[in-house]
């Protein structure tokens, strides 16, 4: 089988995707990106414990400069997370400009260094619209543009593209994927505060109201 290199940041979407991988694949290459986000030490230590875990390469990437030349709320640089739903007035200013497209970017350049075909990016059909780099579109875009720009012709794919993230929480109970192994939450606290848009959105996956959903949220 074909080694594959994944974008890992330690939250469950791309955990679930690494569980998935790990059967379809030979070796997996995860790579973890630091980019100055209030909750990169939470996302960094859970994103190198699944890789263990599932036996893959292990890669933290510096980009240090999106704190100090972007602007968002998500970065330490920025103001306070808002609390509440996904909506358009207020989490956009958690938007970190062209985030995927830089890692995707740093993906291929380590894929063709290593001679490795394939990139995965667990982007899926539930992400906000108000993230642009997080569709289908751009994704087959960056692949095309990744095809274009090496010698081995590194393919870019989302393998979750048609799914939302309750669809992929399925995923990993088919596959007995332990979520408390998964960090989701905007302000990086010792738990998940609950009431941050991608709290929120992680109770909606694991069913939070059915009792179904492991994590430990603070209150």
């Amino acid at each position: 089988m074909n080694d594959a290199v994944l974008l890992l940041s330690g939250g469950m979407d791309s955990g679930v995707m690494l569980a998935w991988a790990r059967t379809r694949f030979g070796r997996m290459h995860a790579l973890s990106f630091d980019y100055g986000s209030k909750h990169a030490a939470k996302e960094l230590m859970f994103a190198e414990k699944l890789a263990n875990a599932y036996n893959a390469a292990f890669t933290k990437v510096e980009l240090s400069f999106i704190n100090t030349l972007f602007s968002s709320s998500l970065l330490k640089s920025g103001e306070k997370i808002p609390d509440g739903p996904y909506r358009t007035d207020s989490i956009s200013s958690t938007v970190v400009p062209f985030r995927n497209g830089i890692m995707l970017a740093v993906a291929t350049g380590y894929a063709e260094t290593h001679q490795i075909p394939l990139v995965l990016i667990a982007s899926h059909s539930g992400d906000h619209p108000i993230y642009p780099d997080c569709t289908l579109p751009f994704t087959e875009a960056m692949s095309q543009a990744a095809a274009l720009g090496t010698f081995t012709k590194v393919k870019i794919e989302a393998p979750f593209a048609g799914f939302d993230k309750r669809q992929i929480a399925n995923i990993g109970r088919e596959l007995n994927f332990d979520f408390t192994r998964t960090w989701s939450c905007y302000k990086g606290l010792d738990l998940h505060c609950g009431t941050c848009a991608t709290c929120l959105e992680r109770k909606y996956a694991l069913e939070f109201d059915a009792g179904l959903d492991p994590t430990r949220y603070l209150g």
